[in-house]
């Protein structure tokens, strides 16, 4: 329990909740990091979590960066995150209606979407036990896939570092690397196929490489092959961490823009050596905001033009974060994250003034 309470405290965490039903088999840890800004909305990840204390780490990094996401997005909403445990296989309509009573026992605290291994199916089953969930189909009255808006908003972060760096607005013979070709990677090769860029691809799943190689005439390449690929452009859309010290000292691309979640592994030290090595690195959390824009508009009435134009505009907030690193000589991780504390922090001045305000008007009212 102790060093629960130490990874909170580290990381500022607000809450940390157990899901527990033996009879359905979900075993699931929910985690708000931040509501100043609203409820807590982040998708749930299912996952076979070689430990309880690794799901307890990644359930409390992925919500810390929903709060930087949604902070950077311009949204009226904390960052929170779920992780179930277990194996795909294993995911079943009572599962995920077991999930959904604890959601709704949060009373809207905490919203939820679909992520790694969970989808529509999966959000509509725990549509059942509770309306604070977002990704469900469209007559639900949800918006169905974010998959395609959180690839746009990717790859307009992309354009925008492209311009940043290389001085140019199209991708015509650009070559990039996407490592990861799942639901937001092939809608990330469609968008920059489009542009006419080179495409090279990586994927666990060789028929979804073979799927990109004939649609897109992308390149397959291997997992020892990636990293050291003479590109433009990395794009990571698959797990986290993959930027570390063993991969950073071989990557050949001028730009990392992809849309996985936590792709550096240690913040600091990596955010820096990416620095030292003059590669341009897009915050994951800033470029990736496309999904939790489309699923933020489910909740204020959904309306697909005005998510897709939201999505698009990250270009222009990646594009404000890089020049605010280059101004300041920081990493652009450590740029995001002021961004976003920045925010964050008036709208608890704000607060905390309204509360003082309301107090005294109180103490005039009943002397």
């Amino acid at each position: 329990m102790s060093n629960v309470f130490t990874h909170v405290e580290t990381l500022g965490h607000e809450q940390i909740i157990y899901c527990n039903d033996p009879q359905s088999g979900l075993r699931a840890i929910i985690g708000i990091h931040d509501t100043n800004l609203g409820p807590a909305l982040g998708g749930t990840r299912l996952w076979q979590y070689s430990s309880e204390d690794d799901a307890l780490r990644d359930v409390l990094r992925l919500s810390r960066g929903m709060t930087y996401k949604a902070a950077c997005a311009g949204l009226a909403l904390g960052g929170g995150k779920a992780v179930i445990i277990a194996r795909p296989e294993q995911k079943s309509e009572a599962m995920f209606r077991a999930f959904g009573r604890f959601v709704n026992s949060m009373q809207g605290r905490y919203i939820t979407a679909e992520d790694v291994n969970t989808n529509v199916t999966d959000m509509n089953f725990v549509r059942l036990e509770t309306k604070f969930v977002t990704g469900v189909a469209p007559a639900l009255g949800g918006s169905g896939d974010p998959s395609p808006v959180t690839a746009l908003g990717v790859f307009s972060g992309l354009k925008a570092a492209v311009e940043l760096r290389m001085g140019r607005k199209d991708l015509k013979g650009l070559r990039v690397a996407v490592q990861g070709v799942g639901n937001v990677g092939k809608y990330l090769c469609q968008y920059l196929h489009e542009e006419g860029a080179k495409l090279f691809v990586n994927d666990i799943n060789a028929e979804r490489v073979q799927e990109m190689v004939s649609r897109y005439q992308a390149t397959g390449v291997t997992d020892a092959e990636l990293y050291a690929l003479d590109i433009d452009v990395f794009a990571p859309c698959a797990l986290g961490a993959i930027l570390n010290s063993k991969t950073i000292p071989v990557i050949n691309a001028q730009i990392i823009a992809g849309g996985a979640n936590n792709q550096l592994e240690d913040e600091n030290i990596h955010g820096k050596m990416l620095q030292d090595r003059k590669i341009v690195y897009c915050p994951d959390y800033v470029i990736n905001a496309g999904g939790l824009i489309n699923v933020y508009n489910e909740l204020i009435g959904y309306n697909r033009d005005k998510a897709l134009s939201e999505a698009r505009n990250i270009g222009a907030t990646v594009l404000q974060i890089l020049k605010i690193a280059e101004r300041d000589g920081i990493t652009t991780h450590e740029a995001s994250q002021r961004y976003a504390e920045n925010r964050i922090q008036s709208v608890r001045n704000l607060k905390a003034m309204h509360n003082v305000a309301s107090s005294a008007v109180g103490r005039m009212m009943n002397p």
